[in-house]
């Protein structure tokens, strides 16, 4: 080989390995979070049970409102295990490796949990909506219940009647601030009076018992034991249907960017999978049948 033939396809080498750096540089790009993401080995160590990078080493803090509501909690007491989003905590807990004893319970009001700022728990169960607009500021879990809203009024009301999204128009609606139930009754219901927005769902309950508004909004499991055990000269006037393609569904949530969100998904997804996720709900949610269908 002569020295000007060689140094030829030195050059040509060079210009081959620029050439691939270049392209390799300019792939596209996925779309949307640009965040790595494990895979493989890295992903099996990064949710290794009960090894999880937590706010305290060796702890999975759980969130939830106080009060903590039924059927969602028993006698309010989240950490008893009692009602369906204590058991789904402890459900998704054993599956991140973390037994009852290494769970802490922490109070944090609703509108807090998916407000923008960190977070002091690793993720939140409250009847918390999965929505776009809450993705800005916190990350959520799959869903892990799928949800309705139900319109509740006392027997003798005015809103007892109403077989219809128009006949609650002109009624005085209410529900809790910052939740898919106050949205249906702006965004579904139009109604032509203001709605009472309630700090807690007690004074919504307190509202209606008084007199106060026509009606209010819940999801359906909430409707059907408040109807049952704590207004029972109430009723469930009926519900609403799902808006748009997807359902609306309760996600967990956890800190916009968490390294925990792959891990508790999966958790959740684990348990929908194998049918814990419906085992835990027709014993806790078992009363929760059809009502009507607002149309």
């Amino acid at each position: 080989m002569s020295s000007a033939l060689h140094a030829l396809r030195g050059v040509v080498a060079a210009a081959s390995v620029a050439f691939l750096a270049t392209t390799v540089g300019c792939a596209p790009q996925p779309e949307g979070d640009t965040a790595a993401k494990p895979t493989g080995s890295a992903a099996a160590a990064s949710c290794a049970p009960g090894k999880l990078a937590t706010k305290t080493s060796g702890k999975l803090t759980v969130a939830t409102d106080e009060p903590a509501y039924a059927p969602w909690f028993k006698d309010g007491k989240p950490a008893d295990g009692q009602g369906f989003e204590s058991a789904v905590a402890y459900a998704v807990a054993q599956r991140l490796g973390y037994g009852k004893d290494a769970v802490v319970w922490q109070s944090v009001p609703f509108n807090k949990a998916f407000a923008p700022g960190e977070k002091t728990f690793d993720f939140d169960i409250n009847q918390v909506s999965i929505s776009a607009e809450r993705k800005k500021a916190v990350d959520f879990s799959s869903g892990y219940y799928d949800v309705r809203q139900a319109v509740v009024a006392l027997k003798g009301g005015k809103a007892a009647k109403a077989a219809s999204i128009a006949d609650l128009k002109g009624l005085k609606l209410g529900a809790q601030v910052g939740t898919t139930s106050l949205e249906y009754i702006d965004d579904v219901v139009h109604p032509t009076q203001e709605p009472a927005a309630f700090a807690k769902n007690d004074q919504a309950k307190s509202a209606l018992k008084n007199g106060q508004v026509d009606a209010i909004v819940v999801d359906l499991p909430t409707a059907f034991y408040i109807t049952s055990a704590e207004v029972t000269d109430a009723k469930i006037v009926g519900q609403f249907e799902n808006q748009g393609a997807a359902p609306e569904q309760f996600g967990l949530v956890l800190d916009k960017g968490s390294a925990l969100t792959g891990c508790v998904t999966t958790a959740v997804d684990s348990l929908r999978k194998d049918g814990t996720l419906a085992k835990l709900e027709k014993q806790w949610l078992s009363d929760a049948v059809d009502a009507p269908v607002l149309k």
